[in-house]
């Protein structure tokens, strides 16, 4: 079979998993359908070319197995016990939580995933940061109540995003920090409003793409390779240090949107210590983005007048297009509420 043809076989029962987990109405549905979506992942993240990238797969089967086992196993515990009181049961609720939050890599179970995250493609790091989080977050907004776990849960995953990503050299781990520190905001949002956490992770799906295409097309995965790349236009320069600045949640940029309704909503709800945390916190990951843009922009300017350009690509649009969305995208949106 043609590896392409391969890829899109199991890239459609991947979303087929996950749509199933998220249509389902029993938990026997939910597993079933985490079963098939993590089974589709596991081929996707096999290398035959580079031997050291079989080893994510690996670790990615290994602790969504336990996962999934742990989720199986608080369900057949509330359908034996307490089928329709099971909330209020600590023990059961609290396994059923924390084997989703394992599923999507929150604090403290997220030790696997920027090492899977580190020996993959960057497809497949967008597919683990976006689609692979939509099925359990679903399953967990239905059963998530504020309490002292989710609490630690979100300071916790936003205080380890912010400081796991300062030392890091490699951006497919900074990218994995920053993934967790955007899930903490998710969880907080998810609690307060269903809206308000579909909204938050459109806009966070959408700028990942835009930075993941920018390192991909630039065939970029260490900080070094920034500071060095003579090769780097100054306009994709420009549009990394945007695309960073949005995903950082910066006030000008469409980043900050979500950020900003989310911050409203905690206050809103009297969570306003849990709030402050977390905006303190999201400044450290602000810094470490900057770190990238400064280093593209200003430390790495070894552009050669008289260094000749071997192959120019044909200019793309979608990029551009998209990049021009985030960064204007909260002036229309301040705009038209101010208006209605």
């Amino acid at each position: 079979m043609d590896n392409n043809s391969m890829k899109l076989l199991f890239l459609s029962t991947l979303m087929m998993g996950s749509i199933l987990s998220i249509s389902s109405n029993t938990w026997i549905g939910v597993w079933m359908g985490l079963e098939i979506n993590l089974l589709s992942f596991i081929p996707m993240l096999a290398n035959n070319k580079n031997m050291m990238m079989n080893e994510s797969p690996i670790k990615y089967f290994i602790v969504q197995a336990m996962a999934s086992t742990m989720l199986l196993f608080s369900i057949l515990l509330i359908h034996f016990k307490n089928p329709i009181e099971w909330k209020k049961e600590i023990i059961s609720s609290m396994m059923i939580k924390s084997s989703l939050l394992m599923k999507i890599g929150a604090v403290p179970f997220h030790f696997w995933f920027p090492k899977v995250m580190s020996a993959s493609s960057w497809i497949n790091c967008f597919i683990l940061m976006t689609w692979q989080k939509i099925a359990p977050m679903m399953v967990l907004s239905y059963c998530i109540q504020m309490g002292k776990f989710i609490f630690m849960i979100n300071i916790l995953s936003i205080i380890i995003g912010a400081l796991g990503g300062l030392n890091q050299t490699s951006l497919r781990q900074i990218m994995a920090y920053s993934s967790i520190s955007h899930l903490g905001w998710m969880i907080s949002s998810m609690i307060v409003s269903e809206n308000t956490w579909e909204m938050y992770f459109i806009i966070y799906s959408m700028l990942t793409v835009i930075i993941i295409l920018l390192f991909k097309s630039m065939n970029l995965s260490f900080l070094n390779q920034i500071y060095s790349a003579s090769n780097m236009k100054t306009e994709i320069k420009f549009m990394m240090f945007l695309s960073l600045m949005s995903l950082g949640g910066l006030p000008p940029f469409l980043g900050f949107l979500p950020k900003w309704i989310v911050i409203q909503l905690l206050i809103e709800n009297n969570l306003t210590t849990m709030m402050t945390i977390m905006v303190i916190m999201t400044t450290i990951t602000l810094y470490y983005y900057m770190r990238i843009s400064f280093s593209a922009l200003i430390l790495s300017y070894t552009e050669n007048s008289w260094s000749m350009k071997i192959k120019s690509n044909k200019p793309s649009f979608i990029l551009p297009t998209m990049v021009t969305i985030s960064t204007i995208g909260l002036i229309c949106s301040s705009t038209l509420i101010f208006l209605y």
